[in-house]
């Protein structure tokens, strides 16, 4: 096993265009997950798969045994390969992931998901104070449209601005074949 996990953050059905909460840009951004999942695989890193439920009986999105909740297809976990469910934004609270990755010995963390401005960015900055050193696949990730003081602010904005956010002290924030072209 390398010291690199790669941890896929809450691609899940309900954030593709049949789910409760679509997301721009979400079927590019899992397929540049695919192939980040199938090349550490092929490397023999960790594979962390985290999925979102919400406790509250009216979740938005992500009701706990829905469809919407399951992770989506085109990154399916394998056998050995730990499913951490979360109910929290950070994927580190109130879940075994630190002692996942500690009794690996991992060192450096590989971010695909969603949504960059949520989850994405709340792992990546802990993973940070964690120590871990970071890398966040940007075009492996995806957002959505915010609102704030009547200002709308379009998904590819909000997203950009994360990325941005995270790359200057955070992580190393790559392509997919930037990613694969370092061969990690």
């Amino acid at each position: 096993m390398t010291k690199r996990a790669l941890v896929l953050v809450d691609i899940q059905n309900d954030y593709f265009a049949t789910g409760k909460w679509p997301l721009e840009g979400v079927d590019a951004a899992a397929d540049n997950a695919a192939r980040i999942l199938a090349h550490a695989r092929s490397c023999g890193h960790l594979v962390v798969h985290i999925r979102h439920e919400f406790n509250e009986g009216d979740a938005p999105f992500f009701e706990p045994g829905s469809e919407g909740a399951m992770t989506h297809s085109k990154v399916a976990s394998r056998a050995g390969e730990p499913v951490v469910l979360k109910h929290q934004v950070n994927a580190f609270v109130d879940t075994p992931l630190k002692s996942i990755l500690g009794e690996q010995g991992i060192e450096q963390l590989t971010l695909v998901g969603n949504m960059s401005h949520m989850c994405v960015d709340a792992i990546a900055r802990a993973a940070a104070d964690y120590g871990y050193a970071n890398t966040v696949i940007a075009d492996a990730c995806a957002s959505h449209e915010l609102e704030f003081g009547g200002v709308k602010v379009p998904a590819a904005q909000v997203h950009a601005a994360f990325m941005a956010a995270l790359a200057f002290a955070y992580a190393e924030v790559l392509s997919t074949d930037e990613y694969l072209a370092h061969r990690f």
